[in-house]
């Protein structure tokens, strides 16, 4: 990668309750700036909190957000840590069966 197109990634697992604040925040975009990184990543199971958020849309760096929901939504999303619960058929008709030809 060259310098100062690379991205960078955290991530932290919290109780839902203890969100990730703005002093969590600065500490991560110190570290982009110490790798010459354009761009973050910060995950977390909990969420952030309205100032961290606040924080990271002043920045220079894009830093992008991931918390507890949306995690569990990607996961999903790409089969990632979980297993099928229960499968569905979709029936169609079939509309050669209604033909004269068929």
């Amino acid at each position: 990668m060259k310098h100062g197109r690379n991205t960078k990634t955290t991530s932290k697992r919290h109780a839902s309750s203890n969100k990730i604040g703005r002093p969590d925040m600065q500490a991560f975009v110190g570290s982009l700036v110490g790798f010459g990184a354009t761009k973050g990543v910060f995950v977390t199971t909990s969420s952030f909190t309205d100032s961290a958020t606040k924080y990271t849309r002043s920045l220079p760096q894009r830093v992008i957000q991931i918390d507890g929901v949306r995690l569990a939504e990607l996961m999903i999303e790409h089969g990632v840590g979980t297993r099928a619960y229960r499968t569905i058929q979709v029936q169609r008709l079939d509309e050669d069966f209604f033909s004269e030809d068929g």
